[in-house]
């Protein structure tokens, strides 16, 4: 992670890191003391992780080596867009 920049964690990030980690959405929900319900909605786009979960997520992102850029908007290498995914966590985060 690069210092000074925030992670952005879309639809397309948190299905990565998830499955990067090997955890079901139950799992994952488990351990960051949220429900299953909103992981399942930060991974369709609907909501982005924000306050401590993000936090959280980017100390896990860091531990395990998945490899992110605080600039990147698409992780996936199927050029699934995190245009659609992103613009609702954007204006989030306003």
């Amino acid at each position: 992670m690069i210092r000074g920049k925030k992670p952005h964690w879309g639809a397309t990030a948190m299905t990565s890191i998830r499955e990067h980690i090997t955890l079901t959405q139950h799992e994952l929900s488990q351990e960051l003391g949220v429900r299953q319900q909103t992981v399942s909605e930060w991974e369709t786009g609907r909501y982005c992780p924000r306050g401590s979960a993000a936090k959280l997520l980017n100390i896990v992102a860091e531990r395990s080596g998945f490899a992110y850029d605080a600039d990147e908007r698409s992780h996936d290498a199927d050029e699934r867009s995190y245009d659609a995914d992103e613009r609702s966590c954007d204006a989030d985060e306003r």
